[in-house]
């Protein structure tokens, strides 16, 4: 009993551990939290932006001075005629008044309101700037005017991303032609022209736009810089700065993603110097693709029945066989190892009809034709030694008896990937006609 009695007595000792584990687990809960709190408060806040913009917007125009107070004073009649007037005024197809209740207006104040980090004031000026700039460069006639020069070379419209977005090309090879370069920039006022032309095909863009809930609000640039010497471009260059400014000033947001590919060495130098004018959200838009590298970095954006053959997609103007609904397939090949397609062709009296793009090349490409039976010989349709370059591959056969189209790649030290599709056409072989 004694020894018992001299036995201090130590109560159990609890660890914290279970505390602990009790606080780390809330703690992510609060972490998390917090990230909805903010979430929702920075929501809230663009909410409360946009709702000031209207009001500013709906006051601007019922008061008449949205593209400024009037230089000279007015008659009550031609007052009134003026906020009638103005009671219109629409930007890239919408109705800019809100309580006109337009789906596309709150998307176009949207774009405003981004641009300027949903600073209501600062949008509010871009928003009349940019209107006032339509009014005095005349930009609703630039769709009715036309060009002496073959511009389609140079700029178009076609095609559109993995998202829906419409692609605009400015493809400059064909100004190495010095006799081209000279009649679009051989004067301050060609100069003025082309810019023009730029504006408008912005503008040819933006009708393929859809300025409602869920649509797709803009478009992807793609800049194609292959084969442009930079020594003797001095007036393409500030030409270029000025579009860029444009775009940036008075085109907010409609260029979802701009895409540079095959630039020289100089340009990157050249655009580091341009773009200290651009606003940091504009900057995040560009993408650069080296010359190697197009093809792959395209794909990433643009599925390979939208991309351009010249590109590396499967995609050609006019095409008369192929449209973007036929189904595209893939194949991959590892690297140092050969793989083939094979196209199954058991109906005769018909052409079969393929088309075959690697992604970066350089591979050892073959077709043939190879009979069912035995007895018949092998056709050689395509054998390159060593295929290169970046355009896709189109070629038909027509089928006299059953068999397959069999296409054999052979890779290097890289993995390939393949995109292809195929499919047969009715056709009346030409002794027919001879008969």
């Amino acid at each position: 009993m004694a020894s018992q009695r001299g036995k201090k007595y130590k109560p159990k000792e609890t660890s914290n551990a279970d505390d602990n584990d009790d606080q780390n687990e809330n703690q992510p809960t609060c972490k998390e939290d917090e990230t909805k709190l903010a979430k929702i408060d920075k929501k809230q806040k663009k909410q409360k932006a946009l709702l000031e913009f209207r009001c500013m917007v709906e006051d601007a125009i019922l008061g008449n001075y949205l593209l400024g107070k009037p230089k000279i004073a007015l008659s009550a009649s031609e007052n009134r005629k003026a906020r009638e007037k103005l009671r219109e005024i629409t930007l890239w197809g919408v109705p800019l008044l809100p309580s006109k209740s337009h789906e596309g207006t709150d998307i176009v104040l949207t774009k405003f309101l981004k641009a300027k980090g949903f600073k209501v004031h600062d949008a509010f000026e871009m928003l009349r700037k940019t209107l006032k700039w339509r009014r005095e460069y005349n930009v609703d006639s630039v769709l009715e005017e036309t060009s002496e020069v073959d511009v389609e070379k140079l700029v178009c419209i076609g095609s559109r991303d993995n998202e829906g977005h419409p692609l605009y090309f400015n493809v400059y090879a064909a100004l190495k032609d010095k006799n081209l370069y000279n009649e679009l920039f051989g004067s301050q006022e060609n100069c003025e022209q082309f810019l023009r032309l730029r504006v408008r095909y912005m503008e040819k863009g933006i009708r393929l736009l859809n300025f409602k809930a869920g649509g797709t609000d803009a478009l992807v640039q793609i800049t194609d810089l292959k084969n442009l010497p930079g020594s003797t471009m001095k007036e393409l260059r500030l030409v270029t700065k000025k579009c860029m400014m444009l775009l940036q000033n008075y085109y907010p947001e409609l260029i979802y993603r701009d895409i540079i590919v095959n630039a020289p060495f100089w340009y990157y130098a050249s655009h580091v110097l341009s773009s200290k004018l651009l606003s940091q959200r504009t900057k995040k838009k560009f993408v650069f693709a080296r010359p190697n590298k197009v093809t792959k970095t395209l794909l990433k954006f643009i599925a390979p029945e939208y991309l351009p053959a010249e590109y590396g997609g499967l995609k050609r103007e006019n095409d008369d066989e192929f449209c973007p609904e036929d189904k595209v397939l893939e194949l991959n090949v590892k690297k140092n190892s050969t793989s083939s397609i094979q196209i199954p062709v058991a109906e005769v009296g018909v052409t079969m009809i393929w088309d075959v793009t690697v992604v970066g090349w350089e591979v050892l490409y073959r077709e043939e034709f190879i009979p069912e039976d035995e007895g018949s010989y092998n056709v050689l349709l395509n054998n390159e030694k060593e295929k290169k370059g970046i355009e896709s591959i189109r070629n038909s056969f027509y089928i006299g008896e059953p068999g397959n189209i069999v296409i054999t790649i052979q890779t290097g030290y890289k993995k390939k990937r393949v995109f292809y599709r195929y499919k047969t056409k009715p056709t009346v072989p030409m002794y027919f006609f001879l008969k």
